[in-house]
């Protein structure tokens, strides 16, 4: 691939901007974290960025593990339940950055948290997103 230089927006920044945008529109008090908070509250969610590759001149495909902390087993379900739809539903145009699509590439997984033993479920999903020409 040839062509100008182009810049990548950081995906876990749009990401977690958008789905801490779109949780605290649904009135629920989750946090959106990049790592373990501490003091750790009894309900979060951790995104981090765990590889991905350029699709073509202007299309970066990072993938994003995506953790869920609940109080329970229930409570851990029931956040999924909306995190998951929120985030497989981010194509758009979302805090200036483009969009194009969101892929689920590790559905669900129910993963206890080995420090605190706290209910966790994770899942990985490969997010699209346009570059931009970096400035001379």
């Amino acid at each position: 691939m040839t062509g100008p230089p182009i810049a990548f927006p950081d995906a876990v920044t749009i990401v977690r901007a958008y789905l801490q945008q779109q949780l605290d529109a649904r009135g629920l008090d989750v946090p959106v974290h990049t790592r373990v908070p501490n003091p750790r509250p009894p309900r979060f969610v951790r995104l981090e960025r765990i590889g991905g590759a350029r699709l073509d001149l202007i299309t970066d495909r990072p993938r994003l593990d995506v953790h869920v902390w609940g109080e329970d087993d229930d409570d851990v379900a029931d956040l999924v339940g909306v995190v998951r739809p929120l985030i497989l539903a981010i194509p758009g145009l979302r805090g200036g950055v483009r969009v194009y699509s969101v892929a689920e590439v590790g559905g669900p997984n129910t993963l206890p948290d080995p420090v605190s033993d706290q209910p966790r479920v994770a899942f990985a999903v490969e997010v699209s997103m346009r570059g931009t020409t970096l400035a001379p």
